[in-house]
């Protein structure tokens, strides 16, 4: 609720009535639309976030005519954007894949072992590159929540006291 509180902010009164009015009569409708067709919650969460972003940009232009039609438009195209975006393996599926279920895959121990072969420097080496490369690409609170959980170990609660952030926003920023 205090992500509607923040809209709130940015927002004049007119189109934030009536962004709530379209959220409250058409939220679970689409939002059933959207479970559907995406293969998680999350995905469906993070589609119908960016379906009521872009009704808010598009309602502080002007009225939109057919508003049914327009956000199931909006969604599906955010749907189809989010299967031609390439799919990235996680890391749990790949240790599954090598034969490491049951937790017995630990990236850091591998990454961090004394194990000075050409081989394991060679991919230590790289993966530490492209690691420090790609938190270089995101925004510092990203890049701090990401640090502290993966590469600290701390919990998302001591993140959380450490930044004022409540869970939800932490996870979704390390997501």
């Amino acid at each position: 609720m205090d992500r509607v509180a923040q809209l709130n902010d940015f927002m004049s009164d007119d189109v934030s009535d009536r962004a709530a009015q379209i959220a409250s009569k058409t939220g679970g409708q689409l939002k059933r639309y959207i479970r559907a067709r995406v293969s998680t919650d999350a995905d469906a969460e993070d589609i119908l976030q960016d379906v009521w972003q872009k009704l808010i940009e598009t309602l502080e232009d002007g009225p939109v005519e057919q508003i049914w039609a327009w956000l199931y438009t909006v969604a599906r195209n955010r749907i189809i954007d989010r299967y031609r975006k390439p799919q990235m393996t996680s890391l749990d599926d790949l240790a599954s894949e090598l034969g490491f279920e049951d937790g017995g895959f630990n990236l850091a121990d591998f990454f961090l072992r004394e194990d000075n072969t050409p081989e394991h420097e060679h991919l230590r080496n790289l993966f530490w590159k492209q690691l420090r490369a790609a938190l270089a690409d995101l925004p510092p609170a990203q890049r701090n929540v990401y640090s502290w959980h993966e590469l600290e170990g701390l919990p998302f609660e001591d993140i959380a006291r450490r930044t004022g952030e409540n869970l939800n926003t932490l996870h979704s920023q390390k997501r």
